[in-house]
């Protein structure tokens, strides 16, 4: 019986694992990759203490100092977490394997993953190119030409944050009109910088060793077309990886957790979460952490009260 299961190992679980051993908790993590959307990032520039830091060498970091405290950590397809039931006073949580594991408590920081297109050429430039967070890469593409596909509100805030780095963007949508705010769309326009391009399906994202052109076929003619870019952000909507607690506690209509701001508790007494897969609005791997940390401090309360 564990004191403690923390399923996901990206900035929100990492961060909850470092407090929780620091707690001196009996626990374990449990996730199907460490890393999470931060392995998507080629460069993180706004997570303090760094100025400049890559995605993967970030969660690395946590691992380590996560580790360094004698974390355990379970990780690999098989210990993916396909339910939780409640029992008496604690919880049973079925994963892959065919093997289950208790614990009195349990912080869910599964995280999101980025809708994808499906185009060809797409997962090969995953941080080469492509990429599914403006605010984390905006920066990286000063003076260079991006694209941005989707042309719904994400859409309009990609190009946005974009704005002010990239020398031209191109915004395409594959409906027949762009959906966004009209204030932003206006904005957008008035730059200057800005061309929409609607009725494009994306066929496929091109390059040698990064991104160096998109192709898309027109929907109401066929014509195909192709037109260099450095960039392609892709905002197509994201799915949190909540699949496992439909009917077994509180979800919004996006199928994220619904947690309290203060505590980070859920609608299930003894359970937590933290992270993308919660209704926190703002999705970045700091505030993920921070939520990691409160979740961690939140279950470490709870498990004080119930002994």
């Amino acid at each position: 019986m564990y004191d403690l299961i923390i399923i996901g190992g990206a900035s929100a679980g990492l961060s909850a694992a470092i407090y929780a051993a620091r707690k001196k908790l009996k626990f374990v993590v449990l996730t199907e990759k460490i890393g999470g959307q931060s392995l998507l990032t080629d460069k993180i520039e706004n997570y303090p203490g760094f100025e400049d830091i890559a995605g993967f060498e970030l969660v690395q970091k946590m691992e380590n100092q996560a580790k360094k405290y004698g974390t355990e950590i379970l990780e690999g397809e098989e210990y993916k977490v396909l339910k939780i039931e409640k029992l008496d006073q604690s919880f049973r949580v079925y994963i892959k394997n065919g093997k289950h594991l208790e614990a009195k408590s349990i912080i869910i920081a599964s995280g999101k993953r980025p809708r994808m297109l499906g185009a060809l050429g797409e997962k090969e430039f995953i941080g080469k190119g492509v990429t599914y967070c403006s605010i984390c890469d905006a920066p990286i593409f000063q003076g260079k030409i991006t694209a941005v596909v989707g042309g719904g509100n994400s859409g309009m805030e990609s190009s946005l944050d974009l704005l002010n780095y990239s020398s031209k963007i191109y915004i395409l949508e594959y409906d027949s009109k762009i959906r966004g705010d009209e204030v932003s769309k206006e904005k957008l326009l008035k730059s200057g910088k800005v061309e929409f391009i609607v009725n494009a399906k994306i066929t496929e994202i091109k390059g040698d060793k990064f991104v160096n052109s998109v192709a898309y076929e027109d929907k109401l003619t066929g014509e195909k077309k192709e037109f260099n870019v450095e960039g392609v952000f892709i905002n197509v909507g994201q799915i949190p990886n909540t699949d496992f607690l439909k009917d077994f506690l509180e979800l919004n209509e996006f199928g994220e957790i619904v947690v309290s701001g203060k505590t980070c508790a859920t609608s299930v007494y003894g359970i937590f979460a933290a992270g993308d897969a919660t209704d926190i609005p703002f999705k970045q791997c700091v505030i993920a952490a921070g939520q990691g940390a409160t979740a961690a401090l939140s279950a470490y309360k709870y498990l004080q009260e119930l002994n």
